[in-house]
């Protein structure tokens, strides 16, 4: 306890660090006000039946990313989804268009275009979604909320304010991203992610209390279960395959030079919570289409707890982990710096055959690392079918939501924990490091 308290004293001790927390603190707790902003043209006091409609399904993971924000028609309904969304198109086309390809190659300058054009393309998908937004709010049940004096100017108010606030969203994240503390865009959605689990937990509990016996130990057993998922989740994501590295000796003068041997970390998920991102993205779109009502085919991808909808999403993390990871990972690029550093793996020739080698063995640890995060996925609806538990507790026991929380936690101590190195502090762990990895945007 002493260590820890000391440690909370360095790290307010370092100005800079401080600056950091108090500036994402306050750019936080701005997002989140604007979270309780209802859209003009909507009676707040109504809207219990449209809450009770994104309790379960796509509706219910979506409004679990935005904090509940699309429960409450806030001008942040939305969130920065439609971001994410542009973001994934964007980098899809720079890997099927050779031209995006060549753009995105020509470094600071081809990253800036490429960034403002993503910018461009989220003013479009956020257009696209406030329609389709409207239509959900004007259905069956949800109209009620709608003042009628304002019809005339709803449709065209609502997918201005949407947009502006979506990019309202998207500006936070940047700024958090440049002066603040962790990746801005990953950070936006844990808040709103956490945002809703003492709430979960609260209704979790006063659910089992009421069914008589026997619920005090089922919430025991609950919290043990997310307690150990929360565990092997960190694993999964620091989780690395060691290979050893050997330099060869120089003598320069009378010093020598190299012949350390070290080892290459390939992390068995080194794709992070972009696969789950991607396919939580295609699986939306057929929402979208049918105006978030999930009627006809829709219904599959609209109930996470659906047979279909497990084996569908858990074919789409496996094939995005894989093209995710050839995306960042690239065996070639780390053969060449091994042969400029007079590197090389013992038994393996340099250049061509190293590449090679590393490919395979990142080709062999990624199968399980894939087929591990498809399984994290599926775990809310597989709690929600085991433990008839309510939908917005289920959606911490695996799946986005959680693989965010553990990412971005983590990520955030590592950043804090270079502060302190820096400063010739202890670290935060008394044996080891803490690894960071890549969050949710770190790669878009």
């Amino acid at each position: 306890m002493n260590k820890f308290i000391k440690t909370l004293k360095n790290i307010w001790s370092i100005e800079e660090l401080r600056n950091k927390i108090i500036f994402t603190i306050i750019l936080l707790f701005i997002y989140r006000l604007g979270s309780f902003i209802v859209l003009p043209g909507i009676d707040p006091n109504k809207l219990e039946n449209l809450s009770q409609s994104t309790n379960s399904g796509m509706l219910g993971l979506l409004d679990a990313f935005v904090g509940g924000a699309f429960s409450k028609a806030s001008i942040f309904a939305l969130g920065i989804m439609p971001y994410i969304s542009a973001s994934i198109f964007m980098q899809l086309m720079t890997i099927l268009v050779p031209q995006m390809a060549k753009i995105q190659k020509e470094g600071e300058s081809g990253r800036k275009k490429i960034n403002q054009w993503t910018r461009y393309l989220t003013v479009l998908v956020t257009a696209f979604q406030a329609a389709a937004y409207i239509g959900y709010l004007k259905s069956p049940g949800n109209a009620e909320a709608l003042i009628p004096a304002y019809g005339n100017f709803f449709w065209v108010s609502t997918v201005i304010i949407l947009t502006v606030g979506t990019l309202f969203v998207m500006w936070l994240g940047e700024k958090i991203t440049d002066k603040g503390l962790g990746n801005g865009t990953s950070m936006i959605i844990m808040i709103g992610i956490l945002a809703r689990l003492p709430q979960s937990f609260m209704q979790e509990w006063a659910a089992r209390t009421t069914r008589g016996a026997g619920g005090l130990l089922i919430i025991l057993v609950e919290v043990l279960f997310l307690i150990g998922i929360i565990m092997g989740l960190i694993m999964l994501v620091q989780g690395v395959r060691k290979v050893p590295v050997n330099y060869a000796k120089q003598i320069v003068g009378n010093r020598q030079f190299g012949g350390a041997r070290n080892f290459l970390p390939l992390k068995v998920n080194a794709a992070g919570v972009m696969p789950i991102i991607f396919a939580q993205a295609i699986l939306f779109l057929p929402t979208i289409f049918t105006g978030f009502t999930g009627e006809g085919w829709a219904r599959y991808f609209t109930d996470h707890t659906n047979v279909v909808y497990m084996i569908v999403y858990s074919i789409c993390v496996i094939a995005f982990t894989f093209l995710y990871t050839a995306l960042i990972f690239n065996p070639k690029q780390m053969a060449d710096e091994l042969k400029r550093n007079n590197g090389f793996i013992p038994g393996v020739k340099p250049g061509q055959p190293t590449a090679d080698y590393i490919g395979t063995i990142m080709d062999r640890i990624t199968l399980p690392g894939a087929i591990l995060l498809a399984l994290v996925g599926i775990l809310p609806g597989i709690f929600e079918l085991v433990f008839n538990m309510s939908q917005g507790f289920s959606t911490f026991f695996g799946g986005t939501s959680l693989l965010i929380m553990v990412g971005v936690i983590l990520d955030t101590l590592q950043q804090i924990e270079t502060q302190l190195l820096m400063r010739q502090y202890d670290g935060l762990m008394s044996s080891g490091r803490v690894q960071g990895r890549q969050t949710v945007a770190s790669g878009l």
